[in-house]
């Protein structure tokens, strides 16, 4: 049976045997006796995103009083739950990250926490997943944004918007005029300056 370790771009974590492209954490949110997560959803307001393999180094998933691991269909959902990339196993990533959110920002010399403050009061609203208008028609969204219809969720790329799903991406027609954002504005405003996340293959 799968652990329930695979988060959405509402920021929900379900349990499904597709992994995805990265894992990440919140913290630690799970009981190691059962490998069960605990009624919170986050311990940190470092929500990050890192690579799955990395130095050859092995965890056990849930086996041990440590962060939890998380996982992610790419990149692009990952910051849509409230996630940035880590400056420990990503750190390339990371500083182009903090280069494209302190200039889509108008900040300078940011720190980590820093962001993650402005990301956690922008992901949240009474414990649950924050949705935001958009700044911009949906189509006009930077690439690798991702918005919310209904109970769906759909990916930006080139003004086309491609439904999400445990698997991947598949494109619709639909019209996405009252759709609402799901990556945290600043963010999108990175996305804006210049960051790239990297999509699932579906995406393409």
């Amino acid at each position: 049976m799968p652990l329930q370790n695979r988060v959405t771009p509402t920021g929900e974590i379900i349990a499904t045997p597709h992994r995805g492209m990265f894992t990440g954490n919140r913290g630690i949110i799970h009981d190691p006796a059962t490998k069960t997560l605990l009624k919170k959803r986050w311990s940190s307001p470092a929500w990050i995103t890192c690579v799955c393999e990395f130095r050859d180094w092995r965890r056990p998933v849930m086996g041990r009083r440590s962060w939890t691991e998380l996982f992610f269909l790419d990149e692009a959902t990952a910051f849509a739950a409230g996630h940035r990339p880590c400056f420990f196993c990503r750190r390339d990533d990371a500083n182009r990250f903090r280069a494209a959110w302190e200039e889509g920002n108008g900040a300078k010399d940011i720190r980590a926490r820093e962001i993650d403050a402005v990301l956690h009061g922008e992901r949240l609203e009474r414990g649950k997943k924050r949705l935001h208008p958009p700044p911009v028609p949906v189509a006009q969204l930077p690439d690798g944004a991702m918005v919310q219809r209904g109970a769906e969720s759909f990916l930006v790329l080139q003004g086309r918007a491609l439904q999400w799903s445990m698997a991947g991406y598949r494109e619709m027609d639909d019209a996405m005029e009252d759709a609402l954002l799901l990556t945290p504005p600043s963010t999108l405003r990175a996305l804006s300056a210049g960051y790239r996340p990297v999509l699932h293959p579906s995406a393409s």
